[in-house]
């Protein structure tokens, strides 16, 4: 069984941030693939379905992201699935937009719901790091994460993120595999049908919210 967790802040408030690319990743590859329609179980909400011939469940925890472990501890704990089997999406600082890295285990980076999961439930898990970039500063940091995504980014024709999260999704059969060598083919094609835009020059300000 594979488990996909989707980091995120619950509640309509929230859902165009940063900080919940994660949830749109994961509710990307369930409206994409044949998954059931979401419902609540394990402190957040979770759809069903097969990738790749296996059985996959979806979570999102509808705790906040700092106690996301309550969702992912539960049903790690409940269906006695390995961490290696388990896949977080989760917005990435230290990548430029719309770069997407994949990783097993590691730190937390200052990620309030990786250090969360990392505490209560262990690190040895994959991770898809979804790049949103860095504002240049730590004191805005706050205030970047939990913003929306500019119009730009998120336009249906020319954005990145569409076309990025649809990627996520038409690829991530691959999950299945696992293995380093999974993980790098997956990297590979994401980054082939959603190539990154091109990085503002270093030290550049992000532009103001036009939202």
């Amino acid at each position: 069984m594979l488990l996909l967790v989707g980091l995120g802040n619950p509640g309509p408030r929230y859902a165009g941030h940063r900080h919940n690319v994660g949830f749109m990743a994961v509710d990307e590859i369930v409206r994409r693939r044949v998954f059931s329609s979401w419902r609540s179980r394990f402190n957040g909400e979770v759809a069903e379905g097969h990738l790749g011939g296996e059985r996959t469940l979806v979570l999102k925890p509808m705790t906040f992201m700092n106690e996301s472990s309550k969702a992912v501890g539960e049903a790690v704990r409940f269906l006695k699935i390995p961490l290696d089997r388990v896949v977080v999406f989760h917005d990435e600082l230290d990548l430029a937009p719309g770069r997407v890295r994949m990783k097993k285990g590691g730190g937390a980076g200052g990620h309030n719901g990786l250090r969360d999961i990392d505490a209560h439930v262990g690190n040895d898990y994959r991770r898809v790091r979804i790049g949103i970039g860095h504002p240049g500063h730590k004191d805005l940091v706050l205030h970047w994460v939990l913003r929306d995504f500019e119009p730009d980014e998120r336009d249906p024709k020319t954005g990145w993120l569409p076309k990025l999260l649809d990627a996520l999704a038409e690829e991530s059969a691959l999950l299945v595999e696992g293995g380093a060598k999974a993980d790098e083919r997956y990297m590979s094609r994401v980054a082939h049908l959603a190539p990154p835009p091109p990085s503002p020059p270093k030290g550049a300000p992000p532009e103001e919210s036009k939202a």
